[in-house]
């Protein structure tokens, strides 16, 4: 562990879209953590931007490197497990771009390698600093529709062709929608609910030539709640992203939130005063009893915040406070995963089990 008083030296594998969008810019953001080199294997894109980076070529060229305190993984999913575990065995500090792993043991063996080696392990779930999911969590903390009997999450897209020159759109261990997008519904899931006592699936391919599962629903049971997950390649008119029924009221979000495109944008949180702030036109609609009230209406989006994912590991290297994204709710949302493919191939609800 470095000291209270030290910087994090922050090292990334990979400088592709997750490394380019959603880790440099964020780590350059967050006082303490310092980009110091990335692992590109084909030219120095990373820096263009980041003028103080030093380049290698090779993870091994990173790992070896004793000044580097963390080690961020941003590569291809089925390479996570090796180059995780390569990282915590030279006792770098491991953050792995979700989904963590292509299965559950892989998972378990990281958590027992980063407990031996006495490092931080922790997966980039960024989307629990979604503004939407912040504001449906305090909304169910909060109790304002009482008891949750039915929640439902979808984060679709419309992408009607296959994308050339991706790795995403091959037929390997960790592709699909399930371990994409299916990864965030999960852990939010997980977050709000814990796990579930059985699941019920259906993921399978609905573009033409498609090689990889592009269409997700999950249906996940837990005493007197039922959790409906879904994503898409192919939804083109977008439905809500969150509908939430309890006992005194509802609550329905449109939208997502708008920190991935400003990145995309190639903007930095520095220095935006309304960071993460969504429009009124997206605020969601709540209906629901409060005080013996009947209460309609808008409730504002908390802002987005996807440095409070870094400041929490910079605060959990350094001692400061608890880890937030752990690693065995990773593991979990694997597990998940794979039994809801085990659902959808034998077209049965399968009980949850660690």
């Amino acid at each position: 562990m470095v000291s209270k008083n030290e910087e994090v030296r922050v090292g990334v594998v990979g400088y592709g879209m997750s490394g380019q969008v959603f880790h440099a810019p964020i780590i350059s953001c967050v006082p303490g953590l310092t980009l110091a080199k990335v692992v590109e294997r084909h030219g120095q894109k990373s820096k263009e931007r980041y003028p103080q980076v030093e380049v290698v070529d090779s993870p091994e060229k990173l790992f070896e490197d004793n000044t580097i305190d963390l080690v961020v993984i941003t590569t291809p999913n089925a390479s996570h497990f090796e180059l995780a575990e390569k990282a915590l065995k030279a006792g770098k500090h491991v953050v792995v771009e979700k989904p963590f792993t292509v299965t559950s043991t892989e998972a378990q063996s990281l958590i027992d390698i980063a407990y031996q080696e006495k490092r931080l392990l922790s997966v980039y779930q960024n989307r629990r600093w979604d503004g939407d999911f912040q504001t449906v969590r305090q909304i169910v903390r909060e109790g304002l529709l009482g008891q949750i009997v039915e929640f439902e999450s979808h984060y679709d897209r419309y992408i009607n062709y296959l994308r050339p020159s991706t790795w995403k759109e091959e037929d390997a261990e960790g592709s699909g929608i399930a371990y994409d997008l299916g990864s965030h519904l999960i852990d939010q899931a997980q977050v709000l609910f814990g796990v579930p006592r059985r699941i019920s699936a259906d993921v399978r391919k609905v573009r033409e030539g498609s090689r990889i599962d592009d269409s997700l629903q999950m249906f996940m049971e837990y005493e007197n709640l039922t959790v409906t997950l879904k994503a898409s390649m192919l939804v083109r008119e977008i439905g809500p992203r969150f509908i939430v029924h309890g006992t005194d009221g509802s609550f329905v979000k449109y939208g997502l939130d708008p920190q991935e495109a400003a990145l995309k944008g190639g903007i930095s949180p520095l220095g935006v005063a309304d960071w993460g702030c969504e429009g009124k036109d997206l605020w969601g609609k709540l209906n629901t009893q409060v005080g013996g009230l009947h209460f309609t209406g808008q409730v504002e989006t908390i802002p987005g915040d996807y440095c409070a994912y870094y400041r929490n590991i910079y605060g959990a290297i350094t001692g400061r406070e608890a880890l937030i994204v752990k690693p065995e709710e990773a593991r979990n949302t694997i597990r998940m995963i794979e039994v809801a493919k085990q659902s959808a191939r034998e077209k049965k609800a399968v009980a949850f089990s660690l």
